[in-house]
């Protein structure tokens, strides 16, 4: 995500945080996010809180600890004031609300990294930020892998051509450099596949040339192993040839933390915010 995105909707979200008067608990209104999160109709965004309501049952927390209802007054067009009903919500409420959300829409993924985090820090949200990118990424190119693998063996009933085809690829996409000489070079443990390693611009490289593949074989109908390796060769070429255009070496690029230890750090992080928050109930605005 872009800085200035980030910066933007960090501003906005640290404006619409409050405290409770009694007990110092940080809330959000559930109408103020409502807004930040892009969310035109009430009654739109009571469906996604619904969701996360039950989330937090299922996940065996009780709701009326992160959700409490109450009533505030607001202003009308006409000057008046009316009174309309608002939801206060806490941090993990926040989260689980995010989790309903689109992540490709940015201020959904900033909301899920915002509220993820046991701090307000802009550059630890960032750093969030670029973990669940990165996971998310690797995911992604698992799933292009899964495509590829199944398209050539459909084509050639050969079990070993898409790690043949997939090595070649490469070789390509590293400059000369093969699937074990950046596996040497990033330190991989034995057993462990490189991209668990790349940084998350590797990965979407990766990513590209697969689905590149994916889609000129079954446009182009093609049948043998030579003519798929050729396409693939020639995808991972021309997406190294557009990074090292833009200054970016892919073989040069120092290795990236484990992308399993991150996500088991973040699925940690997740666990534990649920009891890292006090009560809301009794909260008003």
């Amino acid at each position: 995500m872009d800085r200035e995105i980030v910066v933007r909707l960090h501003s906005s979200f640290e404006a619409m945080v409050q405290t409770h008067a009694e007990t110092g608990t940080e809330f959000w209104c559930a109408r103020d996010l409502q807004m930040l999160l892009g969310y035109a109709q009430w009654r739109s965004f009571e469906a996604v809180i619904a969701k996360a309501v039950t989330s937090c049952k299922t996940a065996g927390y009780d709701p009326a600890d992160h959700f409490a209802r109450l009533r505030k007054m607001v202003a009308t067009g006409s000057g008046a004031r009316r009174e309309i009903e608002d939801i206060a919500l806490t941090r993990y409420a926040c989260y689980l609300i995010a989790q309903n959300g689109d992540p490709a829409k940015d201020p959904i993924a900033f909301a899920q990294a915002y509220f993820a985090v046991q701090t307000r820090k802009q550059e630890l949200i960032e750093r969030r930020l670029a973990e669940a990118e990165r996971i998310s990424a690797r995911k992604k190119l698992s799933q292009s892998e899964k495509e590829l693998s199944g398209i050539i063996f459909d084509r050639l009933r050969d079990e070993e051509s898409f790690a043949r085809i997939r090595s070649k690829g490469d070789t390509a996409l590293f400059g000369g450099r093969t699937t074990q000489d950046m596996k040497v070079r990033l330190c991989v443990p034995k057993g462990r596949p490189l991209a668990d390693f790349l940084p998350t611009i590797t990965i979407k490289a990766k990513d590209f040339g697969n689905e590149i593949t994916n889609f000129n074989i079954k446009e182009r109908q093609l049948q043998t192993e030579a003519l798929i390796t050729d396409e693939h060769v020639r995808n991972n070429q021309e997406v190294r040839n557009l990074l090292v255009d833009r200054g970016i070496v892919p073989e040069s690029l120092p290795a990236a933390e484990d992308v399993k230890k991150v996500e088991r750090r973040l699925v940690s992080e997740r666990k534990k915010l649920p009891n890292t928050i006090e009560r809301t109930e009794g909260t008003s605005s």
